[in-house]
């Protein structure tokens, strides 16, 4: 088998057994690897109405066909569970060097299952595993659990594990690899934490083989070659993701004191440019990348003045910033480095403090239920003494650590209708009334309100090559028109292979489609063609959104905020709009093959994709 190792291992942490299983390489094909292979397992053995956080959900980390082939930005991976935020499919895609490493062992996945009496972390190395006891790692935050691990087994281990956050089982955290690169969404760092299970620990030697080096190295060195003629590249590499919020400003969609208004006055304070300036050392690559968006960081001034880390990206400083209404980058910065140490995602944490704000502005969040705390709009040290509450969920912590879906269940008082959230996931910093086919990712995002799903913004901005759109294209963001809907079905197809194959999504963003499959073919030996390759896409999209819909997900949940339906834009090039949902979703869901009374999948579309099992189970 070329691209893959083609076994996995599966580990019991109720009994601690760890076993080595074959994974058949028709199932490599169907799936591509990463987040399909993954979706595939979870579907198989989590029964319905499995607790998230009980012993029956299944935490699976899968690498790529493409993980740690010498190509543009081919190092990632992916974990897969039922989300405890969300209660459907969760999954997480991380970079840095940790899904490289990990595939040297001579694996191409892991699956955990039960849950272990005691903490516990896992050492992988070269066609070995070993679950050794983490009783004095328990409590340790990200850094120092390490540094313990590297001292102990020694500093070539590369090591994912969950800081306090996971302990304590934030419904949003995070796993991290590799210091400052995360896991993040969908809480499966609660998933861990529930688990008992600490930390994974990799090193490895084992080569991947590839069906045609030779060949493989012609292709790659002309991909690197185009990439070097990209804008999307050049921006990134000189400004990090950060270089989107200005994209993004000039709609007048930069969510701004939770989504009140889409303009921020101090974006300018917290931008590419400014990050440039006044904090950043050296950019940060993950493995094989040519674009180098990552930002190795240092506070210079200020009360958060020799603090050191990676970040902030894009999506920090438009929660912590914009959301927020804070437009001190020290503190922004300050924020995100507490959320990698704890182990947090950075979007929903950023998202739910701007909510709070809203809240305690509107008097539904009293001093008595902060504690004192003055949550307030623009205050920059607020946001940094959160993360820490939030982490250890103490004081009002407590309640913010459940996202704003459950805040605001229990806070009542209307707060619904400003919880900027889908199906229980907080919406990344754009505001979809600038761009409304935005609107309908975030509404039928496979994750919940998730923009990598279909990160629209991209074609918006880019001439995006690597679409296979046939007859549209986006000719206005602020009027919903159907036609354009089949730019948003291309875009979930194809960005979903990038998470099967363990791609970059942004570096695959300046490619062509046909490239790609190349690529696969060249590593894989397989015969995919480009509609092949798509359909790969297409059957992995809908068997998650079959497992969601077997947990209970129907059509009534792929709706928005209130806010974004109901309330238009105050101010702004995006004045007067909101999201015209009801205009797209019926063309998406005949695009789809969906069933619109139900959401689901028809029996007859997962036929066509080779899931009889799956249509078997929602249509008998």
């Amino acid at each position: 088998m070329y691209g893959c190792h083609g076994k996995l291992l599966r580990v019991n942490l109720s009994n601690h057994t760890v076993t080595e299983e074959d994974i058949p390489e028709s199932r490599h094909r169907d799936y591509l690897g990463g987040a399909g292979l993954a979706t595939r397992y979870l579907w198989d053995e989590v029964p319905v109405g499995a607790d998230p956080l009980g012993p029956d959900n299944r935490l699976i980390f899968m690498a790529g066909s493409l993980t740690g082939v010498v190509a543009p930005s081919t190092g990632r991976f992916s974990v897969v569970a039922k989300s405890p935020q969300t209660g459907i499919w969760g999954q997480a895609n991380s970079g840095g060097r940790w899904g490289v490493d990990f595939k040297k062992c001579g694996y191409d996945g892991i699956i955990f299952e039960g849950a272990s009496p005691n903490p516990v972390y896992l050492v992988v190395e070269d066609n070995k595993a070993e679950l050794k006891d983490a009783s004095g790692l328990w409590g340790k935050n990200v850094p120092e659990t390490t540094a313990l691990l590297k001292e102990e087994l020694g500093s070539k281990y590369n090591v994912a594990c969950i800081g306090p956050a996971g302990e304590k089982l934030v419904t949003y955290a995070a796993i991290m690899n590799d210091l400052g690169r995360a896991a993040g969404r969908c809480g499966l760092g609660a998933v861990m934490g529930s688990k008992n299970l600490k930390a994974i620990a990799v090193r490895g030697s084992i080569k991947t083989e590839v069906s045609k080096p030779d060949e493989l190295k012609v292709h790659s060195r002309k991909q690197y070659e185009l990439l070097d003629e990209a804008m999307m590249k050049m921006a990134m590499q000189a400004f990090g993701t950060s270089v989107v919020l200005d994209l993004v400003s000039v709609r007048g969609g930069f969510p701004t004191r939770n989504w009140q208004t889409g303009i921020f006055e101090g974006s300018d304070d917290i931008n590419g440019p400014a990050i440039s300036d006044k904090i950043l050392n050296k950019n940060v690559t993950c493995f094989a990348c040519p674009i180098e968006c990552g930002r190795g960081t240092e506070i210079r001034e200020g009360k958060y003045k020799g603090h050191r880390g990676e970040g902030p990206e894009y999506e920090t400083v438009g929660t912590f910033g914009g959301m927020c209404s804070v437009n001190d980058l020290e503190a922004i910065t300050m924020a995100g480095y507490l959320c990698n140490d704890y182990g947090i995602d950075t979007i929903s944490a950023g998202n739910t403090i701007g909510f709070a704000m809203e809240c305690y502005e509107k008097g539904i969040l009293t001093d008595a239920d902060t504690g004192g705390l003055a949550i307030n709009f623009g205050d920059p040290d607020i946001i940094v003494d959160l993360v820490h509450l939030i982490a250890r969920r103490e004081g009002i912590g407590d309640l913010l650590a459940q996202g704003t879906k459950r805040m605001s269940e229990k806070l009542g008082q209307g707060s619904e209708k400003f919880a900027m959230q889908v199906k229980g996931l907080e919406l990344p910093a754009y505001d979809s009334r600038a761009v409304q086919l935005t609107g309908l990712t975030y509404a039928t995002a496979n994750r919940g309100g998730d923009h990598m799903t279909a990160w629209v913004q991209g074609p918006t901005f880019t001439d995006a090559p690597f679409l296979i759109v046939e007859d549209s294209e986006i000719k206005d963001p602020f009027i919903a028109d159907p036609d354009e809907v089949k730019v948003a079905v291309d875009l979930e197809d194809m960005l979903t292979t990038f998470d099967c194959v363990g791609a970059c999504k942004f570096m695959g963003l300046c490619l062509n489609a046909d490239d790609w499959v190349e690529l696969v073919n060249l590593v894989t030996g397989w015969d995919y063609s480009t509609a092949q390759y798509k359909q790969a896409g297409e059957r992995v999209y809908n068997l998650a959104r079959a497992f969601s819909n077997r947990e209970g997900l129907t059509a009534s949940q792929d709706t928005l905020p209130a806010r974004l339906l109901e309330e238009p834009l105050p101010e702004g090039p995006a004045e007067g709009h909101v999201n015209e949902l009801t205009v797209l979703l019926d063309r998406y869901y005949q695009l789809r093959g969906w069933d619109k009374e139900t959401g689901r999948p028809t029996a007859e579309k997962l036929q066509e994709l080779g899931l009889k099992d799956a249509a078997a189970e929602l249509w008998d």
